[in-house]
C-alpha cells in the first residue's frame, strides 16, 4: 500500500511538464551551489506546498509542509546548529518527475564536531518547482550530534 506521505497527488492541469534531463539539471544546479555554501538555494527551488519528509521510525521521523513551515520549522532550527555546511551531489539519476541525488555533506556544528553525512534525496518537480523531497541519511549520525527541530 502506498504511503500518502510520500507523494502529492497529480493533475493539476496548469502545471507544465517538465523532461527529466530539465528535473535533472534543476537539481545539479541547487546541489551545485549548495556544494559552495549556498544553502539558500534549495529554499528556493522549492513550490509553495513543498513537502520534506523523514521516513522510518526514529526520532526525526515525520513531514513537514508546506513550504513555510520546512523553513521556519525544520531548515532555519537545523542549519541554526552548523558553523559551515556544504552539501554536493556524487550522482544524480532522474525519470519523469522524480530526481534521485546521492549527496555528501561536510559541516562542522556549533559545538564543533563533525558532521560528514551521506544522503540520499528522492525529489519530486513539477512546474519548475521542486514539491517534494524523501530524505534517507546517517540516522546515527543525526541522532548523535543534532538536535531534532520542534
Amino acid at each position: 500500500m502506498p504511503d500518502s506521505r510520500l507523494s502529492h497527488t497529480l493533475g493539476d492541469p496548469s502545471v507544465v511538464v517538465m523532461t527529466a534531463m530539465e528535473n535533472k539539471q534543476l537539481l545539479a544546479d541547487v546541489f551545485e551551489q549548495m556544494s559552495l555554501g549556498n544553502t539558500r538555494a534549495l529554499s528556493d527551488a522549492m513550490a509553495d506546498d513543498f513537502r520534506w519528509v523523514f521516513p522510518g521510525d526514529w526520532s526525526w521521523s515525520g513531514m513537514w509542509e508546506p513550504r513555510a513551515a520546512v523553513l521556519t520549522r525544520l531548515l532555519r532550527p537545523l542549519m541554526a546548529q552548523f558553523t559551515d555546511y556544504r552539501v554536493a551531489a556524487e550522482t544524480i539519476t532522474a525519470e519523469d518527475d522524480r530526481v534521485v541525488v546521492q549527496a555528501r555533506a561536510a559541516a562542522v556544528t556549533t559545538r564543533g564536531e563533525t558532521y560528514d553525512q551521506s544522503y540520499c534525496f528522492v525529489f519530486r518537480v513539477a512546474d519548475g518547482k521542486l514539491r517534494e523531497v524523501v530524505e534517507y541519511c546517517d540516522t546515527a549520525l543525526v541522532e548523535r550530534v543534532l538536535t531534532r527541530p520542534v
